[in-house]
């Protein structure tokens, strides 16, 4: 990694909103390209931040700084991104299922995703089954991600599932879940693809789901 591509690495992992999006704007200036930007400095700089969290060394404060700083040096990125007509490594709709209006861990995961090279259509809260079966129709997504902090609301996940498959599109889409009271015995009672207890686990299982 070049002394361009280590300071916007060093300034994600820091979570310095500032210095990112300067870093990034520095090295489009000298003539990078930004898939080079995106893949070798910004998704191993949040790649690390997950592997610090699952060690116990960075917590959810520190995950969402640098989770916004990735996501401002982004902002700068994306326009060149298109003009270079970069590929995400997939797209994935993420929602709070109907009922539940929690929102930290949901924006948390895809703020992850966002930098681990993922198209994100955030769906929002309290979103109904119907909306997720509209939302697969309008994006063709590779994933669906849905989330649930209370139990009374966990229900509605497998009423997603079973309308998908209704609809004859089951095998379209890789469906993930996740949540506080969320488990992989119930990731599996219900059809889920998979279980991400965390945000960091969200994106490893995600680039697992798109590869397979």
């Amino acid at each position: 990694m070049d002394d361009q591509l280590k300071n916007i690495y060093d300034a994600i992992l820091a979570g310095d909103n500032k210095a990112a999006p300067d870093e990034v704007q520095n090295s489009l200036d000298a003539g990078k390209d930004a898939s080079k930007i995106l893949n070798d400095g910004m998704v191993p700089a949040m790649e690390e931040v997950g592997r610090l969290f699952e060690e116990g060394e960075y917590f959810v404060p520190e995950m969402l700084i640098s989770a916004r700083a990735m996501q401002a040096g982004l902002a700068v990125l994306q326009p060149h991104l298109v003009e270079e007509d970069v590929q995400p490594a997939g797209t994935v709709i993420v929602g709070t299922v109907k009922g539940d209006l929690h929102d930290i861990g949901k924006n948390l995961v895809c703020m992850m995703l966002e930098g681990g090279g993922f198209k994100i259509v955030d769906m929002g809260t309290d979103v109904p089954p119907e909306k997720f079966l509209a939302a697969m129709d309008e994006h063709n997504p590779d994933i669906i991600g849905m989330s649930a902090l209370l139990t009374t609301t966990m229900p509605s996940m497998e009423t997603t599932i079973d309308l998908v498959t209704e609809a004859g599109k089951r095998d379209r889409v890789k469906i993930m879940i996740g949540g506080a009271p969320v488990t992989q015995d119930y990731a599996d009672q219900i059809g889920a693809d998979g279980y991400a207890a965390d945000a960091s686990r969200a994106v490893a299982l995600a680039k697992i789901l798109v590869s397979g």
